[in-house]
């Protein structure tokens, strides 16, 4: 159990975050490649599909980000970074990182320090390359940075519009909650398991640890594959606090062999691929096919009003419309 202690400042200084933290986010959806799941998460079948979508493609990009998160509740604090406004610029900061901060953030899994616990078993694969991250190696900082770039473009991008507005939707009703019931209202409604007992907030864990905020704040930080709570802590900092956010609650979909009768087989995985938005280049790598046959198809179904394509940059977004989700859940 990890308890939070507020003090009457730090509940004067609790702030909602803009957006999700999409250096984090793209380190936890790798930790949701691996087999991360609640049962308690409403999104859970949005997320499922997520993964059947992309298992077997994007986790074999991830290259070290495979052993930066492999443990249940240890991400490096180096992965989170609220300041920055962009992921590419996360990514700098975590290639400008000084060696001394490198190496602290990456010693519990390599060596577990005095007194600290990880509360998984260490992999074996955690080696190498980790060991030379950690001596601040300019090759494996180098490397570090291009597998986040290579996974984030292929994995997270395309759907990262969608990441963003389930975020908008959570904030507007942490919002909500505030101006409803004040504090008390926000910090209760946070989790179903997290338990708000002023003045401390209980948050379900394996590691047992009292952090006292000492008037420093807390920044709550939505995100979208989290399925437990995240928190990194700095003696002169607000503590950073990330949240599975609220998504609606998911509707079954269409057995997708029945579609396969009045779409042909190809196309109707094509339209299942895209219930994760995606690039024509990732349609194609999804679903097996070529990139030609995948703007083929992709294009028979835009002309049926079935899903929209935007253009962004020298790529374009394929996207389902209504009428393509409304197909997909079996819906009239």
């Amino acid at each position: 159990m990890i308890r939070l202690h507020f003090s009457a400042d730090d509940l004067c200084r609790i702030t909602l975050a803009p957006r999700p933290e999409a250096l984090f986010e793209t380190a936890l959806s790798v930790r949701f490649l691996l087999g991360a799941t609640s049962r308690q998460d409403s999104r859970r079948g949005e997320l499922a599909r997520w993964r059947r979508v992309m298992s077997g493609v994007s986790a074999g990009r991830a290259g070290i980000l495979l052993d930066l998160v492999r443990h249940s509740e240890y991400i490096p604090d180096f992965l989170l970074q609220p300041s920055v406004t962009s992921f590419a610029d996360g990514v700098q900061s975590v290639h400008s990182i000084p060696d001394r901060q490198l190496h602290a953030d990456l010693s519990p899994l390599l060596e577990p320090a005095q007194g600290v616990s990880v509360p998984h078993t260490r992999l074996p694969t955690a080696g190498g390359r980790l060991h030379r991250l950690a001596e601040g190696i300019p090759q494996e900082r180098d490397a570090l940075a291009a597998d986040l770039e290579r996974y984030h473009a292929t994995s997270i991008a395309p759907l990262w519009p969608h990441v963003t507005a389930a975020a908008t939707a959570d904030r507007a009703l942490r919002a909500e909650m505030l101006l409803r019931g004040g504090v008390d209202a926000l910090l209760t409604t946070l989790g179903p398991s997290w338990r708000w007992q002023p003045p401390t907030l209980h948050l379900p864990s394996s590691w047992d640890v009292d952090v006292p905020l000492c008037g420093r704040g807390l920044l709550l930080i939505p995100s979208y594959f989290a399925t437990r709570p995240a928190m990194r802590y700095r003696p002169d900092d607000s503590t950073v606090l990330m949240y599975p956010m609220r998504g609606q609650p998911d509707t079954a979909p269409a057995d997708e062999d029945a579609l396969v009768p009045l779409l042909g087989r190809t196309r109707a995985t094509v339209l299942a691929a895209l219930r994760t938005p995606a690039t024509t280049t990732a349609l194609a790598e999804r679903t097996g096919i070529s990139l030609a046959g995948a703007s083929q198809h992709a294009s028979v179904l835009r002309n049926a009003g079935l899903i929209s394509t935007e253009r962004i940059g020298t790529a374009v977004l394929h996207t389902l419309r209504p009428l393509g989700q409304a197909l997909l859940d079996g819906r009239r």
